[in-house]
């Protein structure tokens, strides 16, 4: 288990490469584009997506899936939900029965399949962990203190998992619960973008408490159909991951809806984040389409759909959603 890939060179892929590096192990980053990958190598440092945090000699960073996956005994994944299949399916070809970590937060936006599915639909029959909690990439990679869950269906790959990954200020707790820890990481994105649009109206702090109220509410409904457990929507992968992602500045789906407050439109809002991705846009389309067909009550993520997807007025949107809680 010396040598780890990751699969994403983004914020917290990056994190993740520098805290592995820095326990010792030989570790091969992935970026899409060669131009950063090759930047990165260079400078020793993600100036794009991780400014300021140097990353160890002994992390190494490359455009080839082939080179980075060789030798690996762990696949960490942390790309955006809409481009992991098709990854997946790269890496098929040089995958060897590595443990696979999906660190991605979000839902599959056609068929709301959660990350480990779409994994094992790709991979067959895996030894599969998902990491999750509030665990922003900006702070991690300061070591501030963190705690975080990793859950597997099988005890044995989850604390390999945790096991590579912790560290003094990193602090991992084992979970067997993958879907609901999978979809309450998806749903937080929805209510963050909710809250940021109560801020960036400038509602104060008890609009926020009852929109983050109402999306715990509709994070344990949605979850209770993938058979998520009490405990996990109430620990930290749930309304943990919940109120980090509500009220940090470090947040991207909460900055989508202070812009969108704004007056700003979504494509506008994209375009400012210079590449970094907000999960909560097409986690809100899944849920929403998926909450629909199986009679699922979720008043807050109704409204949010029809504000980032029909453009329904944002005011309208705060006053359809007061009258239907």
């Amino acid at each position: 288990m010396k040598k780890i890939a990751i699969i994403g060179a983004g914020s917290w892929g990056t994190t993740l490469a520098v805290l592995l590096g820095e326990k010792g192990f030989d570790v091969k980053l992935w970026a899409r584009r060669e131009k950063l990958a090759n930047e990165i190598e260079a400078k020793k440092e993600n100036t794009q997506y991780l400014p300021g945090i140097k990353i160890p000699n002994n992390v190494i960073a490359d455009h080839s899936l082939k080179d980075v996956i060789n030798d690996s005994g762990i696949i960490i994944t942390a790309i955006p939900s809409e481009f992991l299949r098709s990854t997946i399916k790269q890496i098929k070809p040089y995958f060897n029965n590595q443990i696979v970590v999906s660190a991605t937060k979000g839902l599959e936006h056609n068929t709301c399949r959660r990350m480990s599915q779409v994994i094992e639909d790709e991979l067959g029959n895996v030894k599969i962990a998902v990491l999750s909690g509030p665990n922003h990439a900006e702070e991690v990679s300061s070591k501030m203190p963190t705690a975080s869950v990793v859950a597997s269906k099988d005890k044995r790959t989850g604390k390999t998992v945790s096991e590579a990954l912790a560290k003094p200020y990193f602090k991992l707790y084992q979970l067997n619960d993958v879907a609901g820890v999978e979809i309450c990481g998806a749903l937080k994105n929805i209510s963050a973008i909710a809250t940021g649009v109560c801020d960036g109206f400038g509602f104060g702090d008890n609009a926020r408490a009852s929109i983050i109220t109402l999306g715990l509410m509709e994070m344990n409904n949605f979850g209770r159909h993938f058979g998520a457990k009490r405990g996990t929507v109430y620990g930290l992968a749930g309304v943990g991951d919940l109120i980090a992602t509500c009220i940090s500045r470090h947040s991207r789906n909460r900055f989508v809806g202070e812009q969108l407050a704004k007056s700003k439109p979504i494509e506008e809002i994209k375009r400012e984040m210079h590449g970094m991705v907000a999960e909560g846009i097409p986690t809100t389309k899944a849920v929403y389409e998926y909450s629909k067909k199986h009679n699922i009550e979720m008043p807050l993520t109704h409204q949010a759909y029809e504000v980032l997807f029909e453009n329904k007025n944002l005011k309208q949107a705060i006053k359809d959603l007061l009258n239907l809680i």
